[in-house]
């Protein structure tokens, strides 16, 4: 049998994780083979300089992973079928860090996608093969008004709409056109997005503090006074990352605020149609300030990329148009019209209620496995926001899950300015199904429960 010898893998962030890996790579070479022996613990540390924690925790995770095992009274041994290295290539089926919405099978979204397409090019397919008007067609922008109604109490004017290609695209054309030269304020912790946007174009972005129903009114008041910015961006139902939802009331007051202060709001809005009992949006309580953006992308499917904007007037469909004829002229003709044909036939409704009903099955699956930690979540978000344990900082957890073939996002990737928050957003909708959700929430219940070791970075 032959002895290992340690080493630590220069590609490691980590001084533990680069033990595990040199020994996974070893294996893999056939340095290894089954039967071999490890040294001792104190050894393993005495070679290579670390403390015995690290390398403790080094072969605890090399077990997890099948790697090693112990024998009692004999050492310890590379096993005799090991695995590959997981740790090296996270398993897609365990990243729940992109925030998407679950494709239960209720949904027949292959079958409705194709379907649909298909009966489209089956009449009169010219239509779809050269470039339309920005704003999208009449069509569109009617069915979008019906689509926006029962979150603005009414159909809005189809010409106040615009249909846009992606949520992102058209939160970058509204930002150059308000808050040019200027300031924007968010919530403490928002939309990376709109972090991307605002850094793009140069534009300032002031914290607001936020408790568990979004932006408090107050903060926003004391911005208002002191920076005097040119629009609010919220999220006010499910915020992304904190889940928050603002009660009537808030919404009000948020409102008044905004038009003392002559404020423009940008009202991002992708989960309001996976609310039970939606509130009204922003758009509906002072339609003269506020820009509304309905992607379709959080209440159906990514695939489809087209989102409403319903503007303040006419005029700023216009203005709008311009500046997004610098970027992104337009959502795809097709997809804007698979849109439209699945909003008229009532289609659109019933995924995005079938998506709902299998969020709410995600987050009770989450609740069970994840009952001992404190987050925060909407019955039918597809995300949720963990506080963690007070010894781990969101980032080295975050770290910690990667290495374990689990993706999550940390807290500080929402940040606007300094923050304090060690929490990490994790998504739900991402696995492909409940096994692989159940498997992915079990691994991060295991990592919650472990203590955090010395990090080690390799420097």
């Amino acid at each position: 049998m032959a002895l290992w010898k340690p080493r630590i893998a220069a590609t490691s962030r980590y001084k533990h994780q680069g033990i595990v890996d040199a020994l996974n790579a070893d294996i893999a070479a056939r340095l290894l083979i089954s039967g071999d022996t490890l040294p001792p613990q104190r050894e393993i540390a005495r070679q290579l300089g670390v403390d015995l924690t690290t390398v403790t925790r080094a072969l605890n995770e090399a077990r997890r992973l099948d790697l090693i095992e112990a024998r009692t009274g004999s050492g310890t041994f590379v096993k005799q079928q090991p695995v590959a290295p997981r740790v090296a290539t996270p398993a897609a089926e365990l990243d729940l860090s992109m925030n998407i919405p679950p494709q239960p099978a209720a949904a027949r979204l292959p079958e409705r996608i194709a379907e649909g397409i298909g009966a489209l090019l089956a009449g009169p397919s010219s239509r779809f093969l050269s470039y339309q008007e920005i704003t999208g067609t009449e069509a569109a922008r009617h069915a979008a008004a019906q689509w926006l109604m029962p979150r603005f109490g009414h159909a809005p004017s189809p010409d106040n709409i615009l249909v846009a290609g992606g949520a992102q695209s058209a939160l970058f054309a509204i930002c150059s056109l308000v808050a040019a030269n200027g300031a924007i304020c968010a919530g403490a912790h928002t939309y990376p997005g709109l972090k991307s946007v605002a850094a793009t174009l140069g534009i300032a972005v002031h914290a607001l503090a936020m408790d568990q129903f979004g932006i408090l009114p107050q903060a926003f008041e004391e911005c208002c006074r002191d920076h005097a910015p040119k629009a609010l961006y919220v999220v006010p139902s499910i915020d992304n990352p904190t889940t928050a939802t603002m009660p009537l009331k808030r919404r009000h007051e948020i409102v008044e605020i905004a038009r003392r202060y002559r404020v423009a709001i940008i009202e991002d809005d992708p989960y309001a149609e996976l609310l039970d009992e939606p509130q009204p949006a922003l758009a509906s309580l002072a339609p003269e300030i506020t820009w509304h953006i309905a992607t379709l992308s959080k209440c159906a499917t990514p695939a489809l990329r087209v989102a409403f904007v319903a503007c303040p007037s006419a005029l700023d469909v216009l203005k709008l148009t311009s500046s997004l004829r610098a970027s992104n002229p337009g959502a795809s003709p097709l997809l804007a019209a698979l849109t439209t044909s699945w909003i008229e036939s009532g289609t659109l409704k019933q995924i995005a209620l079938a998506i709902r009903e299998e969020s709410r099955t995600r987050q009770s699956l989450a609740a069970v496995i994840l009952k001992d930690w404190q987050y925060a979540a909407e019955p039918t978000g597809h995300h949720l926001w963990l506080t963690l344990p007070e010894h781990w900082k969101a980032a080295e957890f975050a770290a910690l899950a990667r290495r374990s073939a689990l993706g999550i996002v940390a807290a500080p990737a929402f940040s606007v300015g300094t923050s304090s928050d060690e929490a990490v957003r994790v998504s739900l909708g991402a696995a492909p199904d409940r096994p692989h959700l159940e498997q992915g929430l079990l691994l991060l219940n295991r990592l919650l429960h472990e203590p955090q070791f010395s990090t080690g970075l390799i420097v």
